[in-house]
């Protein structure tokens, strides 16, 4: 590998939508960027697959190509023996529609995208730990292996862990999560299914391990997200809290909710594409601080999944754009003072706009993670439309920051009240 490769003004560690967000808007700024990931493209991450409008709007401003991706006009919810279908909102700074694409295919594009906008993508290079200033401390870059295990060293003023829920390099500099911040589990697989054929996002909000209404409620919550081909996302996820181990077995929960699936949608063995897999949500921003002496955190690694409903693809790419900039400003400064002031805009700004969000997310954790209090709080809420589309904006986080109509300027009063997570 060559050593012009090897320097850059910013180094991006994982190539996930975090990653790819950060690395394309620096490379739009003019900045010369590394971008390095672990595996090569395509590969899969477990995901619901959904994107829902806030996420859509981040990926219409990277100008990404989603041609081709499946469309959904809305959320059905089920549960209490209820259902409501509520369509996406119509609101100034979101489009009023989702998408839905396996991360094979959507984080293959934003990668595509980040290295069409200038950033350098190099695959198969496994970071192992950062590089720090002998006197200062402060992290210049990062060590690492290719593929045939050579070492390699990548150098820059600023370093971006966009790595995912294990954020090596934060914890290698002493950032560890916080215990007392809710945590996610999801586990999904793949079914050929009519089901595909949806035209919304479907939402379980009661798993039962029996006849439903007659057996026992199990703690989470399910999904089916339809894909284009044929296919459907099918998946299940528990809320905790706290980051405590719930000690839950996910795939027998899995596979008593398919054994009560109707026979007509085909969740069998038989139509299954890929297998079960599971994957930690780090929520609430339980890593921080996001930005110090020389290193940020994009996405997973600073704990940007939504307590509401485990959406994080969304917050990546917000995250990754916000961090870009305050990169951008950095890089123009003669000092390193003036540099980490203008680096310090990143957290406050994500503080700013999800902070208070994020406290509600919490104290709503603690509210549903609870089956019993779920089920009450869906059987007397899904029959109320007027409460509900209040309910969906909130969860889904597809309300206007600014103006919008009554609902958009409640949630944004009580997200601007709330204690900033």
């Amino acid at each position: 590998m060559d050593k012009g490769d090897m320097q850059a003004d910013a180094v991006v560690v994982g190539a996930g939508p975090a990653g790819s967000s950060t690395a394309h808007y620096l490379a739009m700024a003019g900045l010369r960027v590394l971008l390095l990931e672990k595996s090569t493209f395509p590969r899969d991450k477990v995901c619901g697959d959904g994107l829902t409008p806030r996420a859509v709007a981040e990926l219409v401003r990277m100008g990404v190509d989603t041609s081709g991706w499946a469309r959904n006009t809305g959320l059905r919810a089920v549960g209490g023996g209820h259902t409501i279908e509520l369509p996406w909102p119509e609101t100034a700074s979101l489009p009023n529609f989702g998408l839905a694409c396996p991360r094979t295919e959507l984080d293959a594009a934003l990668a595509a995208k980040a290295r069409e906008s200038g950033a350098v993508l190099h695959e198969n290079v496994t970071v192992v730990g950062p590089i720090l200033h002998e006197r200062s401390g402060r992290v210049v870059g990062v060590e690492a292996k290719s593929a045939e295990r050579e070492p390699l060293a990548f150098k820059a003023p600023v370093v971006v862990d966009a790595g995912g829920v294990s954020a090596r390099l934060a914890t290698a500099v002493g950032r560890e999560k916080a215990m007392n911040r809710p945590m996610g589990v999801a586990y999904r697989t793949y079914f050929r299914s009519p089901r595909s054929a949806d035209s919304v996002m479907e939402s379980h909000l009661e798993l039962w391990n029996g006849k439903p209404g007659k057996s026992d409620l199990m703690p989470g919550y399910g999904w089916i997200f339809p894909l284009a081909g044929g296919i459907v996302n099918v998946g299940l996820g528990s809320l905790s809290a706290t980051a405590k181990a719930t000690g839950l077995d996910y795939r027998a929960m899995f596979k008593a909710w398919m054994a009560n699936a109707p026979s007509e949608w085909g969740f069998t063995e038989e139509n299954q594409v890929g297998r079960l897999r599971g994957a930690a949500l780090p929520m609430a921003f339980n890593r921080k601080p996001h930005y110090a002496d020389g290193l940020l955190l994009v996405g997973d690694a600073g704990g940007m999944v939504s307590p509401f409903n485990g959406e994080g693809i969304a917050y990546a790419l917000q995250a990754g754009r916000l961090a870009a900039d305050a990169v951008a400003q950095a890089h123009s400064r003669p000092t390193i003072t003036a540099k980490d002031r203008a680096l310090a805009a990143y957290p406050a700004a994500m503080r700013e706009e999800l902070g208070g969000y994020y406290s509600l997310g919490r104290a709503f954790a603690r509210l549903i993670e609870r089956p019993k209090i779920m089920h009450l709080c869906v059987s007397r809420g899904l029959p109320r439309p007027t409460l509900m589309r209040l309910v969906m904006r909130l969860l889904s986080d597809c309300y206007d920051r600014r103006g919008g109509d009554w609902t958009d300027r409640l949630i944004s009063a009580l997200a601007k009240a709330a204690p900033k997570a």
